[in-house]
């Protein structure tokens, strides 16, 4: 599905039917500005910026370290291998997903430029135009308990696929105008079997869905039909 171009320093690995010019200008952010095509988003730990143009309708990430890390290197990662970086890792996960039949965006492009031991990376994936984060839901005070439910069994989906998120948030859960559900992010994800990492992952969010309504947003009940949705069996 992918292919590989190699850049200075490093390589990208691209999907041919969305990318027609492979090369490190995929991932220059002042390129793109220049064409009046970069828009900012401010939202979750990563560097984001959405890409307009034409066609082209892409989220940009570059890879962030968080917590004590990033006070020493902030968007460099210890190089181990090209196959083990981080974008590259994800793009192939994401792709695997979506031969799942997964709801995840698709991936365009991953890179990485190495330095002396260390690394950037980044990621580029279809931007979901008109779906909302669950924390913009949130806070607007659109969220029903269909809407909870219908994330619930999403979740239940990749869960029986064996899919884990490293780090589910509030921000990495996009809905759309008729209660679509996707998922986003999957740095550091696996496929394994399934086990008692699925209640680890449900944790993390409801430590995000407090964190996000700082107590100012009742989403206990919410939160509740979502896990009701996913923990109930198939027909």
């Amino acid at each position: 599905m992918f292919q590989r171009f190699e850049v200075d320093r490093g390589a990208i690995l691209f999907d041919p039917e969305r990318v027609a010019d492979p090369g490190w200008q995929l991932f220059d952010r002042d390129r793109w500005r220049a064409r009046g095509a970069l828009i900012s988003h401010s939202g979750g730990r990563g560097s984001i910026h959405f890409v307009e143009d034409g066609g082209r309708h892409w989220a940009l990430r570059r890879y962030l370290r968080g917590g004590m890390a990033a006070r020493v290197a902030h968007e460099r990662f210890l190089y181990f291998g090209e196959d083990r970086t981080r974008s590259f890792l994800e793009l192939r996960l994401l792709g695997r997903l979506l031969e799942l039949g997964l709801p995840v965006p698709a991936p365009v492009a991953a890179g990485y430029q190495r330095g002396l031991c260390t690394y950037v990376a980044e990621l580029i994936t279809e931007r979901l135009v008109g779906a909302v984060s669950l924390t913009e839901l949130l806070r607007a005070g659109r969220m029903d308990e269909a809407r909870w439910s219908a994330i619930g069994r999403c979740l239940r989906r990749f869960h029986d696929a064996g899919v884990q998120h490293a780090d589910l948030t509030a921000n990495n859960i996009m809905l759309g105008t008729a209660s679509e559900v996707w998922i986003l992010d999957f740095d550091r994800g696996r496929l394994r079997q399934a086990g008692a990492w699925h209640a680890r992952v449900l944790d993390r969010l409801a430590r995000s869905l407090a964190k996000v309504t700082a107590g100012r947003i009742e989403w206990r009940t919410g939160f509740a039909a979502l896990c009701a949705a996913h923990d109930a069996r198939a027909p």
